[in-house]
């Protein structure tokens, strides 16, 4: 009683800029004002290297914004300009000379405007990561379809020429004995998030081997300017197994190995051997699978997520996105989200991504109706698959153990008047969906019959959900969409398409089912709970978070998904969703100096403020010499 009545006279006698009031304050106000402190913020960095080192080190070059204080105490002074620039004005010449060079650095008139951009930005990276990361959050609708999808797609397929300068690490099979000590090359002491990937299936566009890396090199990116993950602890990884693309095999300029790809036994001991070594260094560290063919995506999830910190984009990034839509699809009938049970959904593929969403859809509906196994059972009837064979029934030979539970059975689809491998359009047609839900990496499936037999669909408002990436694999395009079926459909698709003007003032939104909505914070929210493992519970808190986030007179107009301009406060809601979930399945372990008590604390404000807190800016740090 004497200590703590003696607490606020020491309060008034202590200075009001020393910290030991600060943390009386803090004390005394007890759970009114909790702080939170970052790592993320703008403390001073070391650094153990001068003169021209910093300026080729792109992450802490600074350029002309260094300071002239800086410059002498690193040796900088007479290398560079004298006038000292602001980051904005940084910005604004960059910006001049993009747009003025993004026409002129082509390298033939096969090299896109698109293209075009992703080289001088990648130049921008190659430099100065700070103001990288700065353009690339400001601009970030602009710009995450040259980062990511659909433009990093031809950066993959030319990759061995583009190639310049190493990021990230390749680990191959002819390492294999050797993965534990090469991941100590690495010079980041710390490592938080990785992404890799065996370039089996890089998006739609197949085996590209090695070239693969960019698309790991991309959503790192994304979850720099998404979920403030610290860009000097990420990194992207490419284990190249070997490549069966025989093009890659007979270029003498493909930088990966030219030999056919391992299989069975010797590939498991590769990606162990991976495994093994990156969560000895880094034991904490959260690694996303990425673009790994389907006979492997759900092989390697179940390998590896009750032993490790992982995830799969494309089979379970990819569901939530899709599950979030559907549910906005739901919302946009004027029905709630509770009525999705009810939905009559026909998927077109068959893939990784097609089952990943196909499970999470029906684990949704489960939940829904009582989450016990008669409604797991019974879901299973809302789901026509169609394939490259056609309709997926229980008469077909040798069906994939993954698909199996969505093969209909003989009798009910004849009771439809289908049969085992019906088209898809006969399939739309007997079963009038309310949804037409494709993901078979197809250009163009959704052809002019199949749209017009969606005509009949039994909804007030079908949805047509159009989700291969990249853009030229897309089962249609909003205007197929709009003109064919009408003006009263919901739209969207993988890959970002401009709005479609219907006339008379209406407005045909394509709404953009993009991954990044999902796996940045998934990611972040993993980090910053301390998760164990990353469970179908996080994932689905994350799905059902940005379904809610929209507002509903933006549902009721067809507006399912956000905009990517507001990436960076989409990403900070599901962290937050993701991070209360550990805590409430009691697998939250903690970060930093915020325990699991002190988690489970949090109010959901609080906890969105602290994942805030928590999320990397792109400021200059002041920069501190020190010798080794």
């Amino acid at each position: 009683m004497a200590i703590s009545s003696s607490l606020p006279r020491l309060l008034r006698r202590t200075p009001s800029s020393s910290p030991l009031r600060w943390r009386l304050g803090m004390f005394l106000a007890g759970e009114r004002s909790r702080p939170f402190t970052t790592c993320e913020g703008s403390r001073p960095s070391i650094v153990h290297k001068r003169s021209v080192d910093i300026l080729h080190d792109p992450w802490f070059n600074k350029g002309t914004a260094f300071s002239m204080t800086e410059r002498d105490r690193l040796d900088l002074r007479g290398l560079l300009p004298p006038n000292v620039m602001t980051p904005q004005q940084q910005i604004d010449r960059f910006m001049v000379d993009l747009k003025r060079l993004e026409l002129n650095v082509s390298d033939g008139p096969s090299d896109t405007n698109a293209l075009a951009k992703w080289r001088i930005l990648n130049r921008l990276h190659d430099r100065n990561e700070t103001m990288y990361y700065k353009v690339l959050i400001e601009n970030i609708k602009e710009y995450a379809p040259i980062v990511y999808t659909p433009t990093v797609g031809r950066v993959c397929q030319n990759y061995s020429g583009l190639f310049r300068r190493p990021r990230g690490m390749y680990f191959s099979a002819a390492d294999h004995g050797e993965m534990m000590s090469m991941v100590y090359n690495w010079p980041a002491e710390q490592v938080d998030m990785i992404v890799v990937t065996d370039g089996s299936r890089i998006l739609g566009l197949g085996d590209l081997g090695v070239q693969g890396i960019g698309i790991a090199i991309g959503k790192l990116d994304l979850y720099v300017a998404a979920a403030g993950i610290n860009p000097q602890r990420v990194l992207p990884v490419m284990i190249d197994v070997g490549t069966n693309n025989e093009n890659l095999l007979q270029d003498p300029l493909y930088l990966g190995l030219q030999q056919h790809r391992l299989d069975g036994e010797k590939y498991l001991s590769v990606i162990d051997e991976f495994m093994e070594a990156v969560f000895t260094r880094w034991p904490n560290v959260i690694v996303q699978f990425e673009d790994f063919q389907s006979k492997w995506a759900f092989k390697l999830l179940q390998r590896y997520r009750s032993t490790y910190r992982m995830f799969n984009d494309d089979v379970q990034g990819t569901a939530g996105v899709a599950i979030a839509g559907l549910l906005g699809a739901i919302r946009a009938q004027g029905r709630p989200m509770i009525d999705f049970p009810k939905q009559k959904i026909v998927v077109a593929g068959a893939g990784s991504a097609g089952i990943g969403v196909l499970n999470a859809a029906r684990k949704t509906m489960a939940r829904m109706l009582g989450n016990n196994e008669f409604a797991f059972e019974g879901s299973r009837s809302q789901f026509w698959v169609v394939d490259a064979m056609g309709l997926l029934t229980e008469g077909r030979m040798n069906i994939d153990p993954e698909a199996l539970p969505f093969a209909r059975k003989l009798k009910e689809t004849e009771r439809h008047g289908l049969h085992e491998g019906a088209s898809l359009a006969e399939v739309v047609t007997k079963v009038k969906p309310d949804v037409l839900l494709g993901l078979s990496a197809v250009g163009g499936l959704f052809s002019k019959e199949v749209l017009e037999a969606l005509k009949d669909s039994s909804s007030t408002r079908p949805a047509i959900f159009a989700m291969s990436n990249p853009t030229q694999n897309a089962e249609c395009t909003p205007e197929e969409a709009f003109s064919t079926v009408g003006d009263h459909i919901v739209f969207a698709s993988g890959s970002p398409f401009h709005d479609v003007n219907l006339g008379n003032g209406k407005i045909g939104h394509c709404n953009q089912g993009n991954n990044m909505y999902l796996f940045p914070g998934i990611g972040l929210g993993t980090l910053l709970s301390g998760a164990r493992v990353i469970s179908d519970g996080m994932l689905q808190a994350a799905a059902q978070c940005l379904a809610a986030y929209m507002k509903e007179e933006e549902v009721l107009n067809g507006i399912i998904y956000p905009s990517i301009s507001s990436i960076r406060d989409i990403t900070k809601e599901v962290a937050a969703a993701v991070v209360r979930e550990a805590v409430e399945e009691d697998l939250a372990e903690g970060y930093r100096d915020m325990d699991p008590q002190e988690l489970q604390k949090l109010t959901q404000e609080e906890t969105v403020e602290y994942v805030e807190k928590n999320m990397w800016e792109p400021h200059y740090p002041t920069l501190v010499y020190k010798r080794e």
